[in-house]
């Protein structure tokens, strides 16, 4: 029992760095490509997305340990915990990428929103003397003395 647990911890606690790292690292070039955060603004966000998701995956591992499943076999115990483990871990991750593409999404229409404002207010001051009314070009007559 002491050993098929220490076993599903340690592949469980490994499962859960492994996959928090590709959600940072791949995180990070996916919200740098929306090129409105610096990288120091998308490392803070990476490392918060990248904390919550360990510590819900953790802990969502420290209650599937403590199930009892009972199989007859320890190995098939660590197998079965895994299996609940792994399905947890892919609902963290798409969960985790889906608030990725939100913050994304939401960062890309704040871009197009500012890119169009500045569009109309070049248009509005390259437009703004029609309908004024404009002084007459003066014309020099050829039959007025100098």
């Amino acid at each position: 029992m002491g050993d098929s647990y220490v076993t599903f911890l340690v592949l469980g606690i490994v499962l859960v760095v492994v996959d928090g790292q590709l959600i940072y690292h791949s995180g990070k070039g996916y919200l740098r490509r929306a090129a409105a955060y610096d990288d120091e603004q998308v490392g803070g966000m990476m490392k918060l997305t990248a904390v919550l998701f360990h510590l819900v995956v953790l802990g969502l591992l420290a209650l599937v340990s403590i199930i009892n499943v009972e199989t007859g076999d320890p190995v098939k115990n660590v197998v079965v915990k895994l299996g609940i483990v792994l399905l947890l871990l892919a609902l963290a991750h798409g969960v985790t990428m889906a608030i990725l593409a939100r913050i994304r999404d939401r960062q890309l229409q704040q871009q197009l929103a500012d890119q169009m404002a500045e569009e109309h207010r070049i248009y509005e001051e390259r437009h703004a003397h029609v309908g004024e009314p404009r002084p007459a070009p003066k014309i020099e007559s050829p039959y007025s003395a100098p």
